[in-house]
Order: structure tokens, then C-alpha cells, then sequence
């Protein structure tokens, strides 16, 4: 005790240096910080939306929705195969099968490598083939069934793509400290700090912006329409306004789209030939050639604009559009225009979401929080100094009140490099740390009295002190610890995150001053002093 090892007085001069560094800058105000230069540490503590106030939305994804899709493009890619290789037969699907029927046998192993390239093309070769593909050749009959494996594999993508393009709709310049978080395998929490409108954020959300450019189906009657006859490769979609379009309230359009949104390099906001408000886009190279091939092929005829599922006009195509540029026109408002070019410009939506939860805290409500909350950890900290003090004397006492002191700071500067989202229930964990923190001493002093009551010399009892409280302090701290972990890793919200994530923080910091200041401290001053008892 004596002879402190300088490793230790070295770590604990650094993570002191660490502590005030780090955890100063939450005492500058944040213009002062953006005037500094970027190598100091600026980084403040980053709180929640119950602290910050803003928005919190949780959604959920439609994996049975996107799967059924990806199965649809299955079947139109078949039917294609089948058309162009002169195979007669309809494939069908039913549930997650792919089934058809082939009329001639001699066809049979044709059609079936048209399944296999299936497989060869899919986008889920890291987990295998997507589907489980069988024949039959006594009933020429061929099944195609998607695996489990391909389908989580796809929704895991999805998820991520959701992720990504939400960022870039509600934050396209990355200047707002938003948060979009997975939670388990289908859901997404938004978190969006500030005075946001929450209606805002679900029109934003709730919108796939889905945009395809298919041909219109001008031979159905409205007979065949309503009597849902259609011919194979086509679908009825509804007009998204009908009494703008002046058209019947639904249309025929060709199911395979002759160029997707993603196929969209800009689209902003401006007017048209009537100065009506419109979205401007432009395709890359690919959609520009496809949209002008098939435009040069079927001068006359209607092309369908579709978004999300409802057409928003359907021209007719007076001459070849080979530009590669043009214009979508509908109802719009200039607000509508321009939400609508801000979500084709971050991409549609691989996947429909649907919020589940919605909750919104006004900025005077979190500052309420804040204020209780530091309140509340002051009363905390005071009632924890004036007990250390009378319990254990100025000396033992205010060294636990020291290693309390560099306990906090080291929190705060760990949680202010981190950027984790500090919620009240955080701030809970952090009063509950502090209570924590002290035990550990506590544990360490009454050891040492003890040993001192049994007769022990002053170095040996604090020696043996230290020694022996470690085990116990060590034993309690890491169940806590794994506590905190396994509640951060399935927890269902971000508060209870943000509790086991500062409780986590608190119990490794605890532990250091507790044990490794509070040895060099008293060791300083047994050193200095070299006491014929101790003050306890």
C-alpha cells in the first residue's frame, strides 16, 4: 500500500485528464463549441426525445407483403421465359409455390432450366437458392417453392434498405441527429429530435413512392373490366384522383414496368406547360434507353405513371421520348410537388411500413425533465456525500467522495464520446450508479475496520482491506454488468437501452475509482502520513 505501483497512479492521472476533457465541453454552450477548432473535444451529451423533446415512431415492416411481391416478379419473369422459348403453359402461384403445368412433355426440361435461372439471378445466394425447385415428369408438372432462408435473408435487406432511404427522405442534407434503429426482425424506431411534426414524419414514412412507368391495355372493355376478365401480364390499378384525371375510376396497365424509379437519377420540384406544379426527373442511361425504346415503339398508345399502386396520369405518347427527361403531373400543391421529389430522390421504399406507435414531447416538456433530472442527481449526490462523511470521517470519506466526484465525470465524458441517447430513465441509471458506486467503498471501509478490530497493524489492515472487498465487489459488479448487457441487447425500446447502456457505463467506471483511486489516494497518504491508526 505504501509503494503504489506507478501503473496505477498512471491510469488514474490519464482517466482523470479523460474525465474533465471529455466532459467539459456539456458546460460550454454549443455555439461557443462550433467556434472552436475541430481537434478539441466537443462533443456533448446527446439527449433523448423525452429530455429534447421531438418525435418517436415505431414501424413495423410488411415482410409477408414484400415476399408476395418478389414471388409476383417470379411469376411475370417465368411467363416471359416461357413466351420468349414458345412454351405454352400459365404459371400460377399459391401462397409461397410457384406452380405450372407444362402442355407439351418435349418442353418439359425447357421450362425447367427457365426456373433454374431463377436461382441464378436472385439476389440470395448468400444463404443458398432461393427456391426449392421439383418436377414431375408423369404430369409435367414443375413447383417452385421459396425457402425460409431466402425469405428472412430478403427481409434483412429490406430492413437495412428501409433504414437508409428514411435517413435520406427525413434528413437528405445529414445535418439533424435523428435515429433509426432496427429492433428485431421486422421493426424499425425512428427517433427524431426537435419540434418535428409527427404527422409530417408518418406521411413521409407511410409513403412507399413506389414509381413504375407501364403501359396502358387500351383493348379491355369496360365489360371484360368489371367483370375482371384480364389477359395474362395485366392488372387493374385505380387513378390516384379521379376527378382530376378525367378517366374511369381504374385502368389496365401491363404488370411488368417498362422503367422503375430507381432508374431515376433527379427529380425536383417545378412547373409545367400550364404552370401548374409538377415533379421534374431525369433517367441514367439505362432508364433513358429503355423509356425511349419502348416509347419509339408504341407511338399512339398510353404509357401509365404509377405510384404506389395508383396511376397519376396516363399520356399518350405523341412522338418518341428519347431525351431521357420529363415531367409527372397530377394534383399538386407546390408542398406535394416537392415531398414527392424529395422521396424519389431518396429512393423508394423496398418494403411497406406501418406505424405501429407514435409518440411526440414538446421541447418545455423535456427541458421539465431535464431539470427535474439534474434536480434530482444533485439531492442524490448530497445525500451520498454528507452520509460517506460522518460514516467513515473526512479523510476516508471525502476520498470516496473524490473517486464519486472523477466517477461522474468519467460517465459523462464516456457517454458524451459515445453520442448515445441519454433519456430520463438514463439519468435514473446514472443516480442508481452513484448509490452503487459508493457500496463498493463501503464494502472496502468496513473490511478494513475489521481488520483493524482484530488486531491488525494500519498498513496490513488496509492491505488486507482492499484485498479481501475486491473479491466481493467484483462478484456483485460483473451481475450487474451482465444484467445490464442482457437488458440492452433485448430490450424493446431505446429508454430501456438507454438505462441498462448508462447502468453498464456506471458499473465498470464505479469500479475503477472504488478500487484503483481510492488505493492510490489512500496510499498517497499513508505514505505521507504513516499513521499508528487509521482515521475510521
Amino acid at each position: 500500500m505504501i509503494q503504489v505501483a506507478r501503473w496505477k497512479i498512471a491510469l488514474v492521472i490519464l482517466a482523470t485528464v479523460f474525465g474533465i476533457v471529455f466532459s467539459a465541453p456539456n458546460l460550454v454552450p454549443q455555439k461557443t463549441l462550433d467556434t472552436l477548432p475541430k481537434w478539441v473535444p466537443a462533443k456533448q451529451l446527446n439527449l433523448g426525445l423525452d429530455l429534447r423533446g421531438g418525435s418517436y415512431l415505431q414501424l413495423s415492416v410488411d415482410v409477408p407483403g414484400l415476399i408476395h411481391e418478389h414471388l409476383i416478379n417470379m411469376v411475370e419473369d417465368v411467363r416471359n421465359g416461357l413466351n420468349n422459348e414458345g412454351i405454352k403453359g400459365n404459371p400460377t402461384l399459391t401462397g409461397t409455390t410457384i406452380s405450372l403445368t407444362v402442355e407439351d412433355p418435349a418442353q418439359l426440361d425447357a421450362a425447367y432450366k427457365i426456373f433454374n435461372n431463377l436461382n441464378q439471378r436472385s439476389p440470395g445466394q448468400t444463404t443458398g437458392p432461393d427456391l426449392t425447385i421439383t418436377r414431375q415428369p408423369a404430369t409435367r408438372l414443375i413447383t417452385a417453392t421459396y425457402r425460409k432462408e431466402a425469405a428472412d435473408a430478403e427481409a434483412s435487406r429490406a430492413v437495412e434498405r428501409s433504414r437508409e432511404i428514411l435517413r435520406k427522405r427525413i434528413d437528405p442534407d445529414g445535418t439533424k441527429e435523428i435515429s433509426i434503429t432496427r429492433e428485431g426482425p421486422d421493426r424499425i424506431v425512428l427517433q427524431a429530435p426537435g419540434d418535428k411534426d409527427p404527422e409530417y414524419l408518418k406521411n413521409m414514412v407511410k409513403t412507399q413512392a413506389h414509381l413504375t412507368f407501364q403501359m396502358v391495355d387500351d383493348s379491355m372493355s369496360p365489360e371484360a373490366m368489371a367483370a375482371g376478365i384480364l389477359p395474362p401480364g395485366t392488372e387493374i390499378l385505380p387513378y390516384a384522383d379521379d376527378s382530376a384525371s378525367g378517366e374511369p375510376a381504374t385502368i389496365v396497365v401491363r404488370r411488368k414496368a417498362v422503367v422503375a424509379g430507381d432508374s431515376l437519377t433527379d427529380a425536383h420540384f417545378g412547373f409545367g406547360d400550364r404552370n401548374q406544379p409538377v415533379v421534374n426527373f431525369r433517367f441514367n442511361g439505362v432508364g433513358a434507353k429503355a423509356f425511349g425504346q419502348t416509347t419509339l415503339a408504341n407511338v399512339g398508345k398510353r404509357f401509365a405513371i404509377v405510384l404506389d399502386g395508383k396511376v397519376i396520369s396516363a399520356p399518350r405518347i405523341n412522338t418518341p421520348i428519347t431525351g431521357g427527361q420529363g415531367y409527372i403531373e397530377g394534383s399538386f400543391t407546390n408542398e406535394t410537388a416537392t415531398d414527392l421529389a424529395t422521396l424519389l430522390n431518396a429512393g423508394a421504399l423496398p418494403v411497406k411500413l406501418t406505424v405501429e406507435d407514435v409518440r411526440s414531447t414538446t421541447a418545455e416538456l423535456g427541458q421539465d425533465a431535464i431539470n427535474a433530472g439534474k434536480i434530482s442527481t444533485a439531492i442524490g449526490f448530497a445525500a451520498i456525500v454528507v452520509f460517506m462523511l460522518l460514516a467513515y470521517g473526512l479523510l476516508f470519506g471525502g476520498v470516496s467522495v473524490i473517486g464519486l466526484v472523477l466517477n461522474l465525470l468519467l460517465m459523462v465524458a464516456i457517454l458524451s464520446l459515445n453520442r448515445a441517447a441519454l433519456t430520463l430513465p438514463g439519468i435514473a441509471g446514472l443516480i442508481l450508479t452513484l448509490a452503487v458506486a459508493v457500496d463498493a467503498n463501503v464494502l472496502i471501509y468496513e473490511r478494513i475496520r475489521d481488520e483493524e478490530r482484530a488486531g491488525q497493524s494500519p498498513l496490513m489492515a488496509l492491505e488486507t482491506g482492499f484485498k479481501r472487498a475486491s473479491v466481493s465487489i467484483l462478484d456483485a459488479n460483473v451481475t450487474t454488468l451482465i444484467s445490464a448487457v442482457i437488458m440492452f441487447a433485448i430490450a424493446g425500446s431505446g429508454p430501456v437501452k438507454g438505462f441498462a447502456w448508462t447502468l453498464a457505463v456506471g458499473v465498470v467506471t464505479s469500479v475503477f475509482t472504488a478500487m484503483l483511486v481510492s488505493q492510490v489516494l489512500l496510499g498517497w497518504w499513508f505514505r505521507a502520513a504513516k499513521p499508528k491508526q487509521l482515521p475510521i
